[in-house]
Parts: structure tokens; sequence; C-alpha cells
């Protein structure tokens, strides 16, 4: 007659870690194709100004940006070396910026528009005159906390 012998010492088998790159591919290629690098090409120069008292944004989303300065060498020969307004990806009129704020508005939660910020991107050697319509208009479309873009002092 047969006797039957427990086994001692019966260990569960290990995982299997064959499959493994073949995720991290997957995840690194979803990744890839999902995440926006930036968002605005810029057609503008900016040298932005320094500046010893600065504040960080805390919330970038809440953020719509308005650059402004000479356009790039791409585009001076057919724009002229005059400072242009660049919403997003295209060039603008000071008359422009109301239509571009109530865009902004609309993309983001009702709840979160009163925090809402225009932050002005100006070259240093840009005139205050075009800033000053920018300002205007930002006024008529009701966009009132405005921030400048500027560096740490010595950063350059």
């Amino acid at each position: 007659m047969a006797k039957f012998q427990k086994k001692r010492g019966k260990s569960t088998p290990g995982i299997s870690t064959a499959s493994l790159p073949d995720i991290i591919f997957m995840l690194l290629f979803f990744f890839m194709v999902v995440t926006v690098m930036r968002e605005t090409e810029l057609k503008v120069k900016l040298r932005l100004p320094q500046a010893t008292e600065l504040t960080k944004l805390e919330k970038k989303s809440l953020v719509s940006y308005i650059y402004i300065g000479e356009p790039i060498p791409k585009y001076a020969k057919k724009l002229g070396s005059a400072p242009r307004i660049q919403l997003n990806d295209v060039f603008a009129t000071p008359e422009d910026v109301i239509q571009f704020i109530e865009n902004e508005r609309a993309k983001m939660d009702e709840r979160l528009t009163p925090y809402m910020t225009t932050s002005l991107r100006v070259d240093k050697d840009v005139k205050m005159g075009i800033v000053t319509d920018v300002k205007q208009e930002l006024r008529k479309a009701n966009a009132l906390k405005i921030n400048y873009s500027s560096l740490p002092k010595g950063s350059e």
C-alpha cells in the first residue's frame, strides 16, 4: 500500500515579470502622446525686465497671458518691426483683447472666473503706449487682476 506524504516547505511560485517592460513602454507612450509641452508658440521677442520684489503665481491654470513685443524675424518681414500684441497663437489689436478675455472666461469653471488673472509679458524695450491701450481694453472687459511678468534681479 502506498503512503501519501505531505510536501514540506511548499512555496508559491514567483510572479512573472516578463510583461513588465511592455507595460512600462505602454505608459511611456501614453504620456508622450497626451502631454502638451507648450500651449502657445511665441511670435514676438520677449526680453523680460528685471525686478526685485516678485511674487510667484499660485494657480497657473487661472492665468491668461498677453504677449507684447517686436515680431520675431520670421514675421517681421510681413508685419514690420513695430511692437505687436499676441493673444494665444495669433497677432491681435487692442480691440481684440475683450473677445480674448471673454473666450478665456468661457473656458474656465464659472466659480473660478473671479480668480482669473491676466499676465502681461511685455518686452523691456516696448513703449508704454501699446501697454496702456491693452490695459484700457482689459478695464472694459472687467479683467482687473493684472500681473506683469518679470525676471529676478541678476538672472540674465
